[in-house]
C-alpha cells in the first residue's frame, strides 16, 4: 500500500482517477492506495440524496456512486480515498467505515486533545458531541473500496452553505480550527492522520 497526495484537483477529475485506479487494482496492475486531495468548492450527491436536501446552493453540483446524501467539499478540508481490496481483507463494509473512523478519532485525540466518537447508528462519520468534524461515504466495486472521507480543517465561509449536509442541519458541522481556535496546517495533519490510517489499514 502507497499513499499519495493529488493536491487541489477538481472533483469529477479524482473521481476518475479513483475509478482508473480501482481497475488497475482490480486486475493486479496496481497495489493498494490511499490518496489526499483538497477540491474547489463542489456539493456532491450521495445515492441516498433527497431533494429537500439542497437548499440553494449556487455552485457546482455532481452525482456520485457513494453512498450517504449531499456534502461539501471545498479547499479548507483534507479529502482521504482509500483504494483498498476488500478481497484481501475482510469483506465487510462497516468494518470498513469504522476503520476510517477510527483512524481520524484517533488522530484527534493524540494531537489536538479532542475525544471524538464515530458509528453512530443514525449517521457515520466522525462527532465531537452534537457537531460533525468529518463525513464518510464509500462505495465498492469488485469487493474494492473507493470514494471516502473528507475532514473539515479550516473554516470555509462557503462550506454547507445551501444544503442539509448528510442530512443535517447546515450548524451540525464543525472544524477543526474552530474546535482549537487556531489554523491548522494541511500537511502536518495529513502526515498525522497517514500515520494512523498506516496502522488501521496495514495487512
Amino acid at each position: 500500500m502507497h499513499f499519495e497526495d493529488w493536491g487541489l484537483i477538481p472533483y469529477p477529475q479524482a473521481t476518475e482517477k479513483q475509478e482508473n485506479y480501482l481497475s488497475l487494482v482490480a486486475g493486479g496492475e496496481a497495489s493498494e492506495a490511499i490518496f489526499f486531495c483538497k477540491h474547489p468548492a463542489v456539493v456532491t450527491l450521495g445515492r441516498a440524496t433527497e431533494e429537500s436536501d439542497l437548499m440553494g446552493w449556487q455552485g457546482e453540483i455532481f452525482k456520485t456512486s457513494r453512498g450517504g446524501k449531499a456534502t461539501y467539499h471545498g479547499p479548507e478540508q483534507l479529502v482521504v480515498y482509500p483504494i483498498l481490496d476488500l478481497n484481501k481483507r475482510t469483506k465487510d463494509l462497516h468494518l470498513h467505515l469504522r476503520n476510517l473512523e477510527n483512524a481520524l478519532i484517533e488522530t484527534l485525540r493524540k494531537h489536538y486533545d479532542i475525544y471524538a466518537d464515530g458509528g453512530r447508528e443514525d449517521a457515520t462519520g466522525v462527532w465531537i458531541g452534537t457537531k460533525k468534524i468529518a463525513s464518510i461515504g464509500i462505495a465498492v466495486r469488485k469487493w474494492i473500496t473507493y470514494h471516502g472521507l473528507a475532514v473539515n480543517l479550516n473554516e470555509d465561509p462557503l462550506a454547507f452553505t445551501g444544503i442539509s449536509p448528510c442530512g443535517f442541519q447546515t450548524n451540525t458541522m464543525v472544524s477543526l480550527e474552530e474546535l482549537t481556535g487556531s489554523k491548522i496546517d494541511y500537511k502536518k495533519f495529513q502526515a498525522q492522520f497517514q500515520a494512523e490510517l498506516e496502522e488501521i489499514f496495514k495487512v
